[in-house]
């Protein structure tokens, strides 16, 4: 397929105007697609890009119940008590909360802008050039994160619920680094090499992410030095309500609903909560007189997962299939209204194909969910690259900026994951941290590993080839993005802030007040998006 670099840069100004009128000789299946006319090929792109965040939203369900079960993987661990000789056994969690947040979390919501970033810089490998589709949407994804969907995570909760951050310490050290992320970008573009971006920068982009780690871990271990001097609220026993659980036959294991009605569905049985991680039971453990006894009593309730046996893997994957084939659900044929019946019916048609396609992913309950949660992480590589072509052809069929559909569509169609996460968060938590946590560490993730990978690898092929630097093209306009964006967030978390000290809480509240802030969220997201397309097209 023809190179969109043929048609996205000026070369006299550094800009690209919003609209060109030159011909698009590119095509994404056949070359017949050249002989169509501008208006009808953009609208096919369009339906064609919509269509694949609907797969990225369905593929959702599925890596989120993997990596569920990965985080809530246990090792178990035995010791004799030396007073009264008796065998304790403990279930000990895997994955520390705060690292699981940060790592699964925030990197596996992320792993739709990550792949679409990596293989734009793929593409543009021996370039010296960096592409513009990775950095565009990963800052626009960043807006997206902490505007549109802080928004949505206020107005959540039932009216006059508060739920606040339980751990001040460990969310300034993400917000922290959260912030710096985006100042040290803007140093790297503006200040300590303008316009170009070392190999020892992507190096240093790519290590701060460790930094992270470490700098939260030990937040939450309340290491001397390294930590802040700020006590950890007292949480609640469970930070997720207790479900009831419905103990089911093999054969009924797994109901046939739509992974897509799944998603955020607070009905759903919990398909994709991953929240449930958080519940403070199984901090302690329990003690019991063994002797003679060989038994192990985990420190962790059940939770009502249901583990199947090895020979019932087979069923559960064939079952899998079986609902992806079923375009009407238990619960919509109990509704009365026909019309809202067919719409159903006819959306699960939609979806069927991207459904039939994720049953090849592996249930979760093989090898604690990792096969699952790579097989998934995979597909959202693929989509991720389809998203790419297609973008490509509706900048180089319409000639809008690549660097203002990256601000937009891809930034909000990417970012779909971050919005389920956190919504759910906020729905089923009992405090705010994991929902907001998602946010800010998604942000960071965007920028150590988002854009310091790509960067990486097209620096350092640049550097062995030409011993030459990567080169920004418009970074001018993405620096005036970086400025847009701390000062609206600053304004965001201002706003979080005051919540806080007036009402007790960042999320939740007087339904008024919940919506004005999130009528004020909307408004700043507005005001970066319009700001920085302007910006990067050379208008202002």
């Amino acid at each position: 397929m023809t190179s969109l670099g043929n048609y996205t840069t000026d070369s006299t100004n550094g800009h690209s105007n919003i609209l060109r009128h030159e011909k698009c000789d590119a095509y994404l299946l056949i070359h017949l697609e050249t002989a169509l006319g501008e208006g009808f090929r953009t609208f096919l792109y369009s339906l064609g890009l919509a269509y694949c965040f609907v797969g990225l939203s369905a593929i959702t369900a599925r890596f989120f119940r993997s990596m569920e079960s990965v985080v809530k993987h246990s090792r178990t661990v035995e010791t004799i008590d030396p007073l009264t000789n008796t065998k304790v056994v403990k279930n000990e969690k895997v994955w520390n909360y705060t690292i699981a947040d940060i790592t699964l979390l925030a990197f596996g919501t992320s792993f739709p802008q990550i792949s679409l970033a990596t293989i734009d810089a793929i593409r543009n490998i021996g370039k010296l050039y960096a592409g513009g589709l990775g950095p565009g949407t990963l800052v626009g994804s960043a807006a997206f994160d902490l505007f549109p969907i802080h928004a949505v995570c206020v107005v959540v909760p039932k009216a006059g619920e508060l739920k606040k951050i339980s751990d001040i310490g460990v969310w300034l050290v993400e917000l922290f680094w959260s912030f710096w992320a985006y100042i040290w970008l803007y140093i790297i573009l503006e200040v300590w090499t303008p316009n170009v971006v070392t190999l020892w920068e992507s190096i240093l982009t790519v290590l701060q992410f460790g930094l992270l780690l470490i700098h939260a871990y030990a937040q939450d271990k309340r290491w001397p030095y390294l930590s802040l001097p700020i006590e950890r609220a007292e949480r609640p026993e469970e930070w997720v309500p207790a479900e009831v659980v419905k103990y089911r036959p093999l054969d009924k294991v797994h109901e046939p609903h739509s992974e897509v009605s799944q998603v955020g569905e607070e009905e759903n049985s919990g398909i994709v909560d991953i929240f449930s991680i958080h519940s403070g039971e199984g901090t302690g453990h329990f003690y019991r007189n063994l002797a003679g006894e060989d038994v192990t009593e985990s420190s962790t309730p059940n939770n009502g997962n249901i583990i199947p046996e090895e020979s019932d893997i087979l069923s559960i994957w064939k079952h899998q299939f079986v609902d992806a084939l079923m375009l009407e659900s238990a619960e919509s044929r109990k509704l009365n209204n026909i019309y809202l019946r067919v719409a159903r019916i006819f959306w699960q048609s939609l979806l069927l194909p991207w459904k039939l396609l994720f049953a090849f992913v592996p249930p979760y309950q093989i090898a604690h969910g990792w096969i699952a949660f790579i097989c998934s992480l995979i597909f959202i590589s693929g989509i991720a690259y389809v998203v790419t072509k297609i973008t490509d052809l509706i900048s180089c069929v319409t000639g809008i900026n690549p660097y203002v559909i990256a601000f937009t569509a891809l930034a909000s169609g990417t970012s779909w994951p971050d919005l389920v996460a956190s919504k759910i968060a906020a729905e089923r938590q009992l405090t705010a941290d994991s929902a907001i946590a998602n946010i800010t560490c998604s942000n960071s993730v965007n920028i150590y590993i988002g854009i310091g990978v790509p960067w990486l690898i097209d620096t350092l092929y640049n550097y062995i080839a030409y011993n030459e630097p990567l080169r920004i093209d418009n970074a001018e306009g993405l620096s005036f993005s970086l400025l847009v964006f701390f000062s609206t967030s600053v304004a965001c978390i201002g706003v979080l802030v005051f919540r806080r000290l007036t009402i007790g809480a960042e999320l939740g509240g007087p339904r008024v007040w919940a919506w004005v802030t999130c009528i004020f969220f909307m408004l700043l997201w507005l005001i970066f998006v319009v700001l920085s397309s302007l910006r990067v097209s050379g208008i202002i």
